[in-house]
């Protein structure tokens, strides 16, 4: 289900939300450019759950670089699809909750979304040496929030079967229902079987989510109730 659209009402062009796609995107240019060189990048700067477990065991220069790369893991991509799929989501859903969060709580929101993601991960295989990139687990914190903010919003989707596209306005609790039972199963899936992975850290997803949906009611802002226009001295009807 490719999201196209909501109808939460919130400006599409949110400063916060669009500097962290530029930011995405800028960063994939570079690596890009580096041809086979991205490879060094990606191993010095994705996030290594077993470089992260073992913290205490290292320096501190050593430490504090591998808990950076929980942050700088999440502005790396594996690819222009793994690009473009993450921030599609990050456009469609994001400025809806950088509205109610506000930009700078939505900001720290995003970034702090990425580390519990890839917390998740260590956590999920301390042993795990491939790295692990991308802004899916920040991205899924940010559906989390949307699912707590905007249950009634609907969500303009695509829907490919074979040769036939439709285009179908889904309740945004049943997407992202759908959207969240998927990831677990999936989660589930390549855990039992580790040969069925398929290189996606769907646990990062899954510990992305929970965090949104645990973290938005209390960083939201209250919305105000629509002011009632009085008119003095005339009827209005």
């Amino acid at each position: 289900m490719i999201p196209l659209r909501d109808n939460a009402g919130a400006p599409r062009l949110c400063p916060i939300n669009l500097m962290l796609i530029a930011a995405n995107v800028a960063v994939f240019i570079y690596e890009a450019s580096l041809g086979a060189g991205a490879d060094t990048l990606i191993a010095r700067y994705g996030m290594i759950p077993a470089r992260v477990a073992a913290i205490g065991s290292t320096s501190p220069p050593a430490a504090l670089q591998a808990l950076l790369t929980l942050l700088t893991a999440m502005f790396i991509h594996a690819g222009v699809l793994h690009l473009a799929g993450n921030m599609l989501f990050l456009f469609i859903f994001g400025p809806a909750v950088e509205m109610r969060l506000g930009h700078r709580n939505y900001l720290y929101f995003y970034l702090a979304a990425g580390v519990a993601a890839g917390l998740a991960m260590v956590f999920i295989d301390p042993t795990a040496r491939v790295p692990v990139i991308g802004a899916s687990g920040a991205i899924a914190a940010v559906l989390g929030a949307y699912f707590i903010l905007y249950p009634r919003a609907r969500i303009l989707t695509l829907l490919p079967f074979f040769f036939i596209i439709e285009l179908v306005e889904v309740p945004a609790v049943v997407y992202l229902l759908l959207w969240f039972g998927w990831q677990l199963l999936s989660a589930l899936q390549s855990h039992a079987f580790a040969n069925m992975a398929g290189g996606v850290a769907w646990w990062a997803h899954i510990g992305g989510f929970m965090f949104g949906l645990a973290a938005a009611p209390w960083l939201a802002r209250k919305q105000k109730p629509a002011r009632r226009r009085v008119t003095v001295g005339k009827a209005v009807r």
